[in-house]
C-alpha cells in the first residue's frame, strides 16, 4: 500500500505530461491540416480575382463598392454559413472626373507631361487648370519654418521621401505621411494656390499613388495632386536649374452627397458559447484608381477564407465566429464605427478582434496585443507556429476594428503581420492589381490566421 501511495504522484505527473502532449499533437494536426486545405485549394484566389477584376476602383459612394458588397454576400451565403447579412452605412461620396493633366513648363529644359493623380476627396482645378510657380519642401521642419511670404501664390511641391534606411516600412510611411494628409490645409493656411506631393512610395517608379487628404475646418481648400516618385525626382531636378519654372496641372473632382452602403457579415455560431463574439475582417473599399488587391480585398478574401477552412477541416468554435466586410475605412471608417455602435447596441459580447490589412505577402508573425500573462500564454503556442516560419508577437489591431474598444475595453486586438517590404510600391496606386498577389503567399496568412483564431476559440488568452 505504501508503495502505491508513493508511485501515486509519480503516475498522475506521468498522465498530466502525456495529456499535455497529446493536446500538443492534436493541435499540431489541427493546425496543419489548416495550412494543407489552404495550400492547396484555389477558391479563395478565384474569389479575390473575381472582385479585383469586376469591382476595380471600389471607392466608398461608387457603383463598384455595392457590386463588391453584392459579390462578398453571395459568396458567404452560399458557403452555408448560420448567418449572413448586410449592415447599412451611410458614407461619403467623391467624383475624380476627368483624367488628372500635370506639366512641368521650364524655359531652360522645356515642358513635360507627368502621371499624376488628384488626392482623395480633394477640390478640383476647375477646367482652366491652375499654374503657378514652385516652392519645394524636403521634410517638415523645414516646412514649419516657411513663412506667407515665400508661400503665398505658389504651389508648394511636398517632395520628403519614404526614408530608404528605414527597414520598417510602414514606419517610413508614417513618418512621410504628413504631407499628404494636412500637407494641403497647412499650405493653404499659407496662402497657396495648390499643392503637388511627391506619391508615398518606396520605389521610384512612374506610378503615381494617391489616399485621402484632411481639409481644416478654417481654411479654403486647395486643389492637391500627388506625382509619381520619378516625376518628384525630375521637378526636383529642374527645380534647382530654373527656379522660376511653372507647374500646370487641372483636376475636375468633386465632392457629392453621402449615400447608403454596407458592411457584409458572415457568421458560424459558437457551439458552447454562442453569444461571444470573436471578429475577423478587412475592408472592402479601395480607391478608385486601384483594383484593391493589397489594398484590402485581399484581408476580405483571407476572412472568408478563415470561414472556409473551419468548415473544410471540421473546425467547430467554441465561440461565434464572424468575417466583417468593413465599408469606407479608406475614407472616414464609417463601417468600423457602425459595427461597433450596433454590437453595443444589440448587446452583444465581443471578446477579441483581428484585423489583416497589411497586404497578402506571406506572413512574417502574428500579433496579439496582450497583457504580460497573456503574452507569456501566447509564447506557449510558439512551437505550433514554427513549422511555418510564423513568429506570435505582441501588437496587433486595425482602425476599423479599434471602435470596438470604445464599448469593449478588455477586448484582445490581433493582427496579421506580412512581410511588408513590397507593399508600398502598390499601396493606394494603379499598380495594385490581381496580378501583385502570389497565392500560396495570401494561403500562407489566410491558414496563420485560421490558426491563431482556433487557438484562442480553443484555450483563450
Amino acid at each position: 500500500m505504501m508503495i502505491i501511495r508513493q508511485l501515486l504522484p509519480i503516475l498522475m505527473l506521468a498522465g498530466t505530461f502525456t495529456s499535455g502532449r497529446a493536446q500538443e499533437t492534436d493541435d499540431a494536426s489541427r493546425i496543419r491540416s489548416l495550412f494543407n486545405e489552404a495550400l492547396t485549394s484555389y477558391e479563395a484566389y478565384h474569389n479575390l480575382e473575381w472582385l479585383c477584376k469586376n469591382t476595380a476602383g471600389r471607392i466608398c459612394g461608387r457603383p463598384q463598392a455595392a457590386a463588391a458588397v453584392e459579390f462578398t454576400r453571395q459568396v458567404m451565403e452560399k458557403m452555408d454559413l448560420d448567418s449572413v447579412w448586410l449592415q447599412p452605412v451611410m458614407v461619403k461620396s467623391w467624383d475624380r472626373g476627368e483624367p488628372e493633366i500635370a506639366r512641368i513648363v521650364s524655359q531652360k529644359f522645356g515642358s513635360a507631361d507627368v502621371p499624376s493623380c488628384a488626392l482623395g476627396w480633394a477640390v478640383g482645378t476647375g477646367r482652366d487648370g491652375l499654374s503657378g510657380t514652385v516652392v519645394e519642401v524636403k521634410d517638415q521642419d523645414s516646412w514649419k519654418k516657411m513663412t506667407r511670404k515665400e508661400v503665398e501664390g505658389k504651389i508648394v511641391f511636398f517632395n520628403q521621401p519614404m526614408r530608404q534606411t528605414q527597414t520598417a516600412t510602414f514606419s517610413a510611411y508614417g513618418e512621410a505621411g504628413w504631407q499628404r494628409t494636412n500637407g494641403p490645409s497647412e499650405a493653404a493656411r499659407l496662402g497657396a494656390a495648390g499643392v503637388v506631393i511627391r506619391s508615398l512610395s518606396i520605389e521610384i517608379d512612374d506610378y503615381p499613388h494617391t489616399g485621402i487628404t484632411r481639409y481644416a475646418a478654417d481654411v479654403k481648400k486647395i486643389p492637391a495632386i500627388a506625382i509619381s516618385t520619378r516625376a518628384s525626382e525630375t521637378l526636383s531636378s529642374w527645380l534647382k536649374q530654373d527656379p522660376t519654372l511653372n507647374f500646370y496641372f487641372r483636376t475636375t473632382c468633386l465632392e457629392g452627397p453621402e449615400v447608403p452602403s454596407h458592411n457584409v457579415i458572415g457568421e458560424i455560431r459558437g457551439t458552447e458559447f454562442p453569444d461571444q463574439i470573436i471578429t475577423v475582417g478587412g475592408h472592402l473599399d479601395a480607391w478608385d484608381i486601384s483594383e484593391g488587391a493589397h489594398d484590402d480585398g485581399g484581408g476580405c478574401i483571407q476572412s472568408i477564407e478563415m470561414l472556409r477552412l473551419f468548415q473544410k477541416t471540421g473546425v467547430k468554435p467554441r465561440h461565434t465566429i464572424r468575417a466583417v466586410m468593413f465599408m469606407d475605412e479608406e475614407v472616414a471608417q464609417r463601417g468600423g464605427q457602425a459595427y461597433a455602435l450596433e454590437a453595443s447596441k444589440k448587446g452583444e459580447k465581443h471578446i477579441a478582434a483581428l484585423e489583416s490589412d497589411r497586404g497578402v505577402f506571406r506572413p512574417k508573425s502574428m500579433g496579439v496585443g496582450g497583457n504580460a500573462e497573456q503574452m507569456k500564454k501566447l509564447a506557449q503556442w510558439q512551437p505550433l507556429f514554427d513549422p511555418y516560419d510564423i513568429h506570435l508577437v505582441s501588437g496587433g489591431g486595425g482602425v476599423d476594428i479599434s471602435p470596438l474598444k470604445n464599448y469593449y475595453p478588455g477586448i484582445l486586438f490581433m493582427g496579421i503581420i506580412p512581410d511588408d517590404e513590397r507593399y508600398f510600391r502598390v499601396h493606394h496606386a494603379t499598380s495594385d492589381t490581381f496580378e501583385q498577389v502570389d497565392r500560396r503567399e495570401m494561403q500562407m496568412g489566410s491558414a496563420a490566421i485560421a490558426s491563431l483564431i482556433y487557438l484562442f476559440d480553443k484555450y483563450g488568452l
